[in-house]
């Protein structure tokens, strides 16, 4: 697929793609969420790494799941706790545990190189992004096809 703006715009009114923008649009309120909070946490507060990246996974966790449930799979009514809620879960504690590594990881990296406070903090946010987006397209493919089954005829067209 060529990547024109058209291009692009056809495949959003297509119900995959859709799915897949406000996944993107997400993924991107999630990412900012958390970010803000690790850079809180670790920043300002200075919590550890470790703390401070379970604090923004654990925020920005409930939002992530509300708004892809509904909005980017256009799921409604009660959740299920078994295909749904803990899959869900599962895959951000995974994502905790991975982003966790690397976070603690550039933290002491940092600290081994006498970098400052405000340098370790942004070596820390770069690692939990690193590590978020290697995860990022695995946790769609996950989604869009074990958790969240495919319903494209809930998703209104966009505009």
């Amino acid at each position: 697929m060529p990547l024109t703006p058209a291009a692009l715009l056809a495949a959003v009114r297509t119900a995959e793609g859709r799915k897949f923008f406000r996944y993107v649009m997400v993924s991107m309120i999630s990412f900012v969420i958390g970010l803000t909070v690790l850079g809180l946490c670790k920043g300002l507060i200075r919590w550890s790494a470790f703390t401070s990246n379970i604090a923004a996974t654990a925020v920005a966790t409930g939002p992530a799941y509300a708004l892809n449930r509904r909005w980017a799979w256009g799921k409604s009514g009660k959740s299920h706790l078994w295909k749904e809620v803990i899959p869900f879960w599962v895959l951000s504690f995974i994502g905790l545990a991975f982003s966790t590594y690397w976070a603690v990881f550039a933290e002491a990296l940092a600290k081994h190189h006498h970098l400052s406070h405000l340098k370790q903090t942004a070596a820390v946010e770069a690692a939990v992004i690193f590590a978020y987006a290697v995860l990022w397209v695995g946790k769609f493919m996950i989604m869009n096809k074990l958790l969240f089954a495919d319903h494209p005829e809930n998703l209104e067209p966009v505009a």
